[in-house]
């Protein structure tokens, strides 16, 4: 899923910190229920992956039952590290 989509859908903007408080708060809100009734593991990942690059993603470990959905959790997670260091 493309990131800027994903952004758009939750917040109404590409760039989150440009909107108040109340209405990142609702977005997040918004993020965390369709992350939590999410069926499809390419979906779920991808909201994961979002709420990760927000600071605001769940504890991998607790999310993923799958093995490998939580090993590619933390690939991206160290790519993404690695990217801002």
């Amino acid at each position: 899923m493309d990131p800027d989509y994903l952004l758009v859908r939750y917040f109404g903007d590409t760039q989150p910190s440009r909107l108040s408080a109340a209405a990142q708060a609702a977005g997040v809100e918004r993020l965390r229920t369709d992350f939590r009734f999410e069926q499809d593991r390419g979906t779920r990942f991808a909201l994961w992956a979002l709420m990760h690059m927000l600071g605001i993603a769940p504890d991998l470990d607790t999310v993923f039952e799958s093995a490998d959905d939580r090993d590619a959790a933390r690939t991206f997670a160290d790519l993404l590290a690695a990217g801002e260091a």
